[in-house]
């Protein structure tokens, strides 16, 4: 409604901003939420079928304490929903060298937070996981209770719930605040000018092309590539809860098992070429298909000769070090940014949101790695 004023404009539709939108609503704001091309959809990073949802972040605590709390409120979302097949529980493997320092740190952070996960020598894990090759690993940890989120249906659910709630949901481009001190409209890409006493911007890769001076160099989007291999018919050792998500560091790849007959999904974690969220092909290239093809013969044997069935292109928006942003923008008193999700954000919709709840409503201490100032221009990353 033209004219209309809102306690909380929220821009940005994927998990960060749904799930900001839906934590402002039960906390009784009035929130419209804006997305330019609708939540979750295929230009963004929060699109795609599937997520995985772990623990594990290596001596990062901090990110472990939000992951075992956002699944928890992911599930509760599912749940009261009647929506329960939006967590897939496949568990998820992490695959360890000898001397893998990540691994070693995150057996002791899971143990210390009492986070279910067992220690898996290399016998144990050829027996009860005999898809994989394991001749390079030395041992693995297995979180029983982590698995996989089907993404784009997890967030559209997130704001479908948020509407109940009593948010408002449009599709529009929003451009960014004028002048500084103190933003009161934006204006969208109908023309439409939105008042609202606090705007939240959270539309992932496209943070630096709606603040290019502040924020360009600071989050980089990057081109990610995803596969899915067809199994072997009939075959249910590809399928959980036979075969879990996995997680190789040291080889920087990661899988999950075949999920609602859509294939064995495989996808390299290191950052790829910087990319254009709205303009770039998203055609996956041979070099990447082939190298890709290769990693699966290697981690998957019987699976090495299987045919592509299916294939994206989404993208990371990375911070320099791989920690969030979140924080207020520095020419205005009443504009939050929040985003940076840095290829392992998706999980943490939930607690992002609550985070982002407290600093508009005044509660809560704020997180120093969440900080502008903590965003350079030189990627160190530091997250996985």
């Amino acid at each position: 409604m033209p004219g209309q004023n809102f306690d909380v404009c929220v821009v940005g539709g994927g998990a960060f901003g749904a799930w900001a939108a839906h934590a402002l609503s039960n906390a009784g704001r009035k929130v419209l939420l804006l997305d330019a091309y609708g939540a979750a959809n295929s230009r963004a990073s929060s699109g795609g079928e599937s997520r995985v949802i772990r623990a594990g972040y290596a001596a990062e605590e901090f990110y472990t304490r939000w992951a075992v709390r956002s699944l928890a409120l992911w599930r509760e979302l599912f749940e009261r929903n009647d929506r329960p097949e939006l967590f897939q529980r496949t568990g998820v493997l992490w695959l360890a060298r000898e001397d893998d320092r990540l691994a070693a740190d995150t057996l002791s952070t899971l143990r210390r937070l009492e986070v279910p996960a067992e220690r898996l020598s290399r016998e144990k894990l050829t027996r009860r996981f005999p898809q994989f090759d394991v001749a390079h690993d030395s041992w693995a940890i297995f979180e029983p209770e982590s698995g996989v989120l089907l993404a784009r249906r997890a967030v559209r659910l997130v704001v479908e719930d948020a509407k109940r709630l009593g948010c408002e949901y449009r599709v529009a481009h929003a451009a960014a605040p004028e002048g500084q001190g103190r933003a009161t409209t934006v204006k969208t890409s109908d023309g439409e000018t939105i008042s609202a006493d606090r705007f939240v911007y959270a539309c992932g890769p496209w943070l630096p092309k709606v603040f290019p001076e502040l924020l360009a160099g600071r989050i980089s989007p990057t081109r990610q590539e995803v596969y899915f291999f067809g199994a072997p018919a009939g075959d249910a050792r590809f399928t959980a809860p036979a075969m879990p998500a996995w997680v190789d560091w040291r080889a920087e790849v990661y899988g999950t098992p075949d999920l609602e007959s859509r294939g064995v999904k495989i996808a390299l974690d290191r950052h790829g070429p910087e990319f254009d969220p709205d303009s770039g092909e998203r055609v996956p290239t041979t070099a990447t298909l082939e190298e890709v093809r290769r990693l699966l013969a290697e981690r998957l044997p019987m699976l090495g000769g299987a045919p592509l069935v299916e294939s994206r292109v989404c993208q990371y928006e990375n911070t320099s070090n791989g920690d969030f942003l979140i924080d207020r923008h520095p020419a205005f008193e009443n504009v939050w940014l929040v985003g940076g999700g840095s290829g392992h954000g998706f999980k943490h919709g939930p607690a992002v949101g609550q985070y982002a709840t407290q600093l508009l409503t005044g509660g809560g201490a704020t997180e120093p790695r969440f900080s502008l100032a903590t965003k350079e221009r030189v990627r160190r990353r530091t997250v996985f």
